[in-house]
């Protein structure tokens, strides 16, 4: 009797071992060292963690503690790729499936949703975020003195627009931004708060950032995914022959890269300047502050055919900084010179710009980037 529990282990070894279970059945993190004993799924650690928050639906335990043969045989009857297709069975195509590098708001709200709410086997349960129309109230950042305040949110795809009202009982909203150019992504650290989300949108070709929270974070979720099938509705018709693989990456996107650097004005002359820099696919924006809700100033970054390079280091006769790191962007007009705190960051900006660099411009990139150099 003394080799059951050895055996009894060797047996869930085999079965972790079926296709499916070798990654984390909620974020797709490779070789999951945990299991939910209720739901039949092999999770990863920071999972296992998120699951003990739901414990009347999710018992969870290592894989390395001892199981007895009841709970192997229930890990063996269903497993991940079972769960999926009872769990995840009518997941939106529009609607974000977190990874492990997401933010923990995301990957517990999706957690949620599949094994205490159920949304994904009931689509009227999908309404809040599929029905093409929302209204809330969501706490907004001011502009000017940095308050969070209350603020009346509309999103209307019959309207192509979100917009908000700065009094309850506005009759005119106080921006509305197009769903075209609308983009969505949780920065919790950056707002202070679990539930922070920054949007920005195009006006007059340059981008403008708000930065929202609500307190409930199923809440926040479902503004989010909302804004998704938004774009995703209008993406379908802006291209009608795109399949949703082609279009769901294009839904929102998380900034490249952010962080402070150093940079200078365009005659290299005047002493350099600490900014806030964020990478938005081809914008390399500059803020005083990161919850600015303007950029200083915008730098279009164009691929290697068409003469763009980024370089180690500034050019000799450079003056005026106090980082040693440089960089310097080379484009068809002018050179960009910036300097970083650390040899790391340094790497980790020239890494991302040539990602940028390396990736040929699409057609219609090719017009952002007329407006860039007719710039005043």
């Amino acid at each position: 009797m003394a080799q059951e529990p050895e055996g009894n282990n060797r047996l869930l070894q085999d079965v972790l071992a079926r296709p499916g279970n070798e990654t984390c059945a909620d974020c797709g993190n490779p070789e999951p060292d945990w299991a939910s004993l209720t739901l039949g799924v092999y999770v990863c650690q920071a999972c296992s963690l998120l699951h003990r928050s739901i414990p009347h639906i999710s018992r969870v335990k290592s894989i390395q503690d001892t199981w007895d043969a009841s709970e192997v045989e229930l890990m063996s009857a269903m497993g991940n790729n079972a769960a999926k297709a009872k769990y995840e069975q009518k997941v939106p195509a529009f609607y974000y499936r977190p990874t492990h590098t997401d933010c923990k708001l995301l990957r517990e709200q999706w957690i949620r949703a599949k094994y205490e709410r159920n949304e994904f086997e009931f689509i009227e349960k999908q309404e809040p975020y599929s029905a093409g129309y929302r209204e809330g109230f969501l706490w907004k950042r001011g502009r000017d003195n940095g308050q969070f305040l209350s603020r009346k949110f509309i999103l209307s795809e019959r309207e192509g627009a979100l917009k908000y009202f700065n009094k309850q009982d506005a009759r005119d909203p106080k921006a509305v931004m197009k769903i075209e150019t609308l983009n969505a992504t949780f920065q919790p650290a950056k707002i202070g708060n679990p539930c922070g989300l920054q949007i920005t949108y195009l006006k007059d070709n340059s981008t403008r950032n708000i930065f929202v929270y609500h307190s409930d974070a199923k809440e926040m979720v479902d503004w989010f995914n909302a804004i998704r099938a938004a774009r995703f509705h209008y993406l379908q018709v802006a291209f009608p022959g795109a399949s949703d693989e082609e279009l769901v990456p294009k839904l929102t996107r998380n900034f490249m890269k952010e962080g402070f650097m150093e940079k200078t004005g365009p005659k290299h002359t005047e002493g350099f300047k600490k900014r806030w820099f964020t990478m938005d696919d081809r914008r390399l924006m500059y803020f005083k502050d990161p919850l600015d809700a303007y950029a200083r100033g915008e730098v279009f970054i164009g691929s290697k055919e068409n003469s763009y390079t980024v370089l180690s280091g500034l050019p000799a006769t450079t003056q005026g900084y106090h980082w040693n790191h440089g960089i310097t962007i080379v484009t068809p007009d002018r050179k960009f010179l910036f300097a970083c705190e650390t040899e790391a960051e340094q790497r980790d900006w020239i890494a991302a710009f040539q990602r940028v660099i390396n990736r040929p411009m699409r057609p219609q990139e090719y017009a952002v980037e007329a407006h860039f150099k007719h710039k005043p």
